[in-house]
């Protein structure tokens, strides 16, 4: 059992899943301050100084505290949003880079049919 437990944590998937979750982690935190410490609280200004997190109402002994839900819809929007610019911004510079390797690739191409038809054309010439 050890030894099959082994090869399994060895595989490269399970190695890069969890360079993606240490990654992911600490990416996530990089956003979260963005949104805590630069985005909300510009946001908070624009509203005229309303923070979310002390919206509440009092029913009974009960303290409903839906400013925080609000917060952490807010806070998901904007994490998305993150997240799908970077997507979106590698996706894009991918892209780039495919065209650039298909018109080398297209270059040699090209190079090897003028070769080719030059050899054609030296070898079919009488001597």
């Amino acid at each position: 059992m050890w030894k099959e437990f082994k090869k399994f944590a060895v595989k490269g998937n399970v190695i890069d899943l969890a360079v993606a979750v240490i990654i992911g982690a600490a990416f996530g935190k990089i956003v979260k301050s963005l949104v805590d410490d630069i985005v909300m609280p510009l946001l908070g200004i624009i509203l005229g100084g309303i923070s979310f997190t002390d919206l509440k109402v009092t029913v009974g002994d009960a303290v409903i505290t839906y400013g925080v839900f609000i917060q952490n819809v807010v806070d998901f929007f904007l994490i998305a949003w993150v997240i799908f610019f970077i997507v979106r911004l590698y996706k894009k510079l991918e892209r780039k880079e495919e065209v650039k390797t298909e018109t080398k690739v297209d270059q040699k191409e090209e190079l090897l049919k003028e070769i080719r038809d030059l050899l054609k054309e030296t070898s079919n010439q009488p001597q």
